[in-house]
This record gives C-alpha cells, sequence and structure tokens, in this order.
C-alpha cells in the first residue's frame, strides 16, 4: 500500500501521524510536510504513484483521475464532500472511506456559541471596551427562544438535542422526515416558509449541491423577523449574502453569524465589518477532539470503503439526491 496524505493538518498532528503508520506498518506512505496547499499540477505530483490517499480540502475531479489511474481509494478526513466527484468516482469505480457525522458535536457547540454571543451582543460590547466605553447593552437569552434548524442531519440532530437544555421551542426542515426523532424530542417539522418567519434563531445545516444554491435567497431571507438571528456552520453559497447584507444594515435582520462563504476568505468587506455580522474562518470542525475523530476516521477509510452510489448515504451527504 502507497499512502498520499495531502491534508496538512493531518500531516502535521504528531498523534494521527503515529497512529497511521503504526495501523499500516509496511506501507509507503508520503505526507505533506511542506505544508502546502496541494492544487493543480503539484497535488498531481503529489500524488503519482500511491494507491490511497488520506485527502481533506484538495479537489479531486476527472483531471485528477486521468492523471493518477494507480489512485484507487481516497479517504475523505473530514466531513465535506464537495471537493470530491462522486459521479466520476462512481463511473471509474473508485472507492471511497468516509464517515459522516464526526464532527457534529464540534459544529453543534459553535452553533451554540454564536446564537448566545449574538443575542447578548458580545462582539459589540467587546468592540466597546476596546474603544474605552464602559457601557452595559441590552440583549437576550438563549433559552425558551423559538430555534429553527434546516437540515436535520447527523449536526442538525446534535444541536436539536443540546437545545432541550435550553428550553427552546425547536422547528425542523429537512426534505427526508424522521418522524420518530421528531417524537421524541420534541420538534415539529415544518416547511421552510413557515420555519424562516417564526423562528427567532435559523441555523442552517445543509450540503452543498444543486438543490441547497442559493435556498436563502432574497425573497427568503424576507421572510424572516427582524429580531431573528441567522447562522450558517454549513457551506457557502446556500445563503444570498449581498441580500443579507442589506437586511443587516436596515435593520431589518438582527444579527448573522456565519463560519461558511461563498468565497472563501470572504471578500465582502462591507459584511465583514457589520457590527451585527460575526464570523469566523470555517472552524466549525476544528476542535481537538473533532480533529482526531476525524483523523481516525480517514485511517479506518482506508481499509473500509465502497464506491460512491446513487441513493447511498454519502451521495445524499454531497446533495447529489436534490
Amino acid at each position: 500500500m502507497k499512502i498520499a496524505v495531502t491534508s496538512r493538518s493531518f500531516s502535521r498532528h504528531p498523534t494521527l501521524r503515529h497512529e497511521l503508520t503504526t495501523r499500516f506498518p509496511n506501507a509507503l506512505v508520503t505526507f505533506n510536510d511542506s505544508g502546502a496547499s496541494l492544487g493543480g499540477d503539484a497535488l498531481l505530483a503529489f500524488l503519482r504513484g500511491h494507491d490511497h490517499a488520506v485527502t481533506a480540502l484538495e479537489t479531486l475531479d476527472r483531471q485528477v483521475f486521468d492523471h493518477v489511474p494507480e489512485l484507487g481509494v481516497i479517504a475523505k478526513y473530514g466531513v465535506g464532500l464537495d471537493m470530491l466527484d462522486l459521479p466520476e468516482m462512481s463511473r471509474r469505480g473508485l472507492r471511497l472511506g468516509w464517515r459522516g457525522g464526526v464532527n457534529r458535536r464540534s459544529v453543534a457547540e459553535l452553533v451554540i456559541a454564536f446564537a448566545i454571543a449574538t443575542l447578548r451582543l458580545v462582539p459589540q460590547a467587546n468592540a466597546l471596551i476596546r474603544e474605552g466605553q464602559w457601557r452595559q447593552l441590552m440583549g437576550r437569552q438563549l433559552s425558551g427562544r423559538v430555534f429553527g434548524i434546516v437540515g436535520c442531519g447527523h449536526i442538525g440532530k446534535d444541536l436539536a438535542v443540546l437545545l432541550r437544555a435550553f428550553g427552546c421551542t425547536v422547528l425542523v426542515n429537512d426534505i427526508l422526515d424522521f418522524p420518530d426523532f421528531y417524537a421524541l424530542n420534541g420538534l415539529e417539522a415544518v416547511d421552510l416558509e413557515t420555519l424562516l418567519r417564526q423562528s427567532e434563531i435559523v441555523s442552517l445545516h445543509l450540503p452543498a449541491g444543486k438543490g441547497t444554491r442559493g435556498l436563502l435567497s432574497a425573497e427568503r431571507l424576507a421572510l424572516m423577523r427582524p429580531d431573528a438571528i441567522l447562522i450558517n456552520t454549513a457551506r457557502g453559497g446556500v445563503v444570498d449574502e449581498v441580500a443579507l447584507r442589506t437586511l443587516l444594515e436596515n435593520g431589518h435582520l438582527a444579527a448573522a453569524a456565519f463560519d461558511v462563504f461563498t468565497v472563501e476568505p470572504p471578500q465582502d468587506g462591507k459584511l465583514l465589518s457589520l457590527p451585527n455580522f460575526l464570523a469566523t474562518p470555517h472552524i466549525g470542525g476544528s476542535a481537538e477532539e473533532a480533529v482526531l475523530a476525524m483523523g481516525r476516521a480517514a485511517i479506518d477509510g482506508l481499509i473500509d470503503h465502497e464506491v460512491p452510489r446513487p441513493g447511498s448515504e454519502v451521495w445524499r451527504a454531497a446533495g447529489l439526491d436534490d
């Protein structure tokens, strides 16, 4: 077995390096020790000669598969799939090692942090005190709020369970139905427009796909309450960010907190500078515990893998069944 580890963070993580080389003592392993972000010819050169790969944010498409025909197994470090051409992998019989939801608690806790920070005006209060001002700001509690979850997969379900501790009324919307889970946790399934109109906090947990791109258009964003907060820790491109900026500027939306953007790093300086907009650089899965879980899932994926097919969990998670 010849394994190429393209991921920079996996390559510099001593525990994951040790566990990978211990698990496969006879394998030839090439780590990305240069710390370079691999793409184009550099990615092709790094992968060439390897039959297995551990990848993260690198794009693997037809060009890569054409130039590295010896590559047969891809183990995904992380849960996002928008950088992999799954239909092409399926057509060629290439195998994917992937496990959904391994970072669910990390992302769900960030959503809770976003909700509390924006409700309690933490960024604004911090800015004031840094400017030498001592003035109390009146925020709101998370407890008892109407919380809307758009997308009830691994992360959406974990978030719903956490919100029980805050006594929130939780509305959910998903293209799939989970009646037993909804009943067990006291959730109400509603259509998207109802969720947007009634929720005081809306959190997005959707894959990037043709059915979710631009889902929260200007028209749908306008349905939200003026005191509502929008949180996106899912994927960029789901929200019309220009329309969002207008609503935040005009006071038609209380606040928003985003960990993901249509273009990363984000280019809209006006949006980023708004006092009621909180941004982080795609750190949803960057808790220490989540990194270990994702890395161990990728190590398992080097031997536990299958060809991605329509109708499978991985196909749905990639938004290909829309």
